[in-house]
């Protein structure tokens, strides 16, 4: 189970970085499309909350309680829909072909958050 409190543990900091980063140094493309903001801002309450599960987990997982592998399912189940609707949005909006770094950087995100998802739930299966 280390692997996967270590994966969780990574994905929840990871969720709450990137937040810290979209609020005070801007992680959001040069020319967003113009529903992009209020796209963004509807999630860093539910990924906030999403991190706050994935590392309860982690610990959950490595104190060899059953509410870790219970918890570990539900957070993998919301990191694949949370890395399918973002990669919906960014391919529907252009926000891939923003730029380099844009396209690095979003399509990282949504590849790991349904990566994990999926490495989650096949461990536990």
């Amino acid at each position: 189970m280390l692997p996967l409190a270590i994966i969780e543990l990574v994905t929840g900091a990871g969720l709450l970085l990137f937040w810290a980063g979209f609020f005070t140094i801007g992680l959001a493309p040069a020319n967003p499309p113009e529903c992009y903001l209020a796209y963004e801002h509807s999630f860093w309450l539910p990924d906030t909350i999403l991190a706050v599960a994935l590392i309860t987990a982690a610990v959950r997982l490595r104190q060899g309680k059953t509410t870790g592998r219970s918890l570990s399912l539900a957070c993998a189940g919301a990191l694949v829909f949370l890395g399918v609707l973002d990669f919906s949005f960014n391919i529907q909006n252009g926000v891939y072909t923003s730029s380099t770094l844009d396209l690095i950087l979003n399509a990282f995100i949504n590849a790991w958050c349904v990566a994990a998802g999926v490495y989650v739930s096949v461990s536990l299966a």
